[in-house]
């Protein structure tokens, strides 16, 4: 059923044609926010994402890169989203791996903290996963219940201008970074 394409060494798969078509679509209807494209363009598995910081928030300002890996059982399966630019966040893990429910595995969540609706399914998008990331920055308290980063959450619980001076801090060097 894979054939190979021309000029490149990814093979046409239905997971390859659904990523083609939508790094196609956001090229052609760009969506505020963020930037998404290949790593390599011999690899439509791997995305290089630019996530804009939401304006009114205490991300507003900043530029945070990260990368979307996608299982070769897209889109039976959700992608990975990693942040490479440091980020302190309660549902962003310490080595920047993000914590939310879309990009969980379908099904029931074992803990219980999870509806399986509110899990992966197959009609999500690389927008409507970047929106869903977009839209935890801009949450003015973070979901502490099941947190990804626990001293993140501690913080946010404990003293929160402690932790929106932190997340200022690491706005300015994203930007600084950005332009460097």
């Amino acid at each position: 059923m894979s054939k190979a394409n021309s000029g490149t060494s990814t093979p046409v798969t239905g997971p390859h044609l659904l990523l083609k078509r939508q790094l196609a679509e956001l090229r052609k209807h760009p969506v505020d926010g963020f930037s998404a494209g290949l790593v390599d363009d011999s690899n439509l598995l791997e995305w290089e994402i630019l996530i804009i910081g939401p304006p009114d928030t205490v991300y507003e300002g900043g530029f945070f890169k990260a990368r979307l890996k996608f299982p070769p059982e897209y889109p039976l399966l959700p992608p990975k989203m990693t942040f490479i630019t440091q980020m302190w966040h309660p549902n962003i893990y310490p080595n920047g791996d993000v914590c939310i429910s879309i990009l969980h595995p379908p099904g029931n969540d074992e803990y219980g903290y999870e509806d399986a609706g509110e899990r992966w399914l197959p009609v999500h998008t690389i927008e409507t996963i970047l929106l869903s990331v977009i839209s935890l920055l801009s949450s003015d308290t973070p979901n502490t219940d099941s947190p990804a980063n626990i001293d993140a959450a501690k913080e946010v619980r404990e003293d929160i201008q402690a932790y929106r001076k932190r997340v200022r801090r690491l706005v300015r060097r994203s930007a600084e970074e950005a332009f460097d």
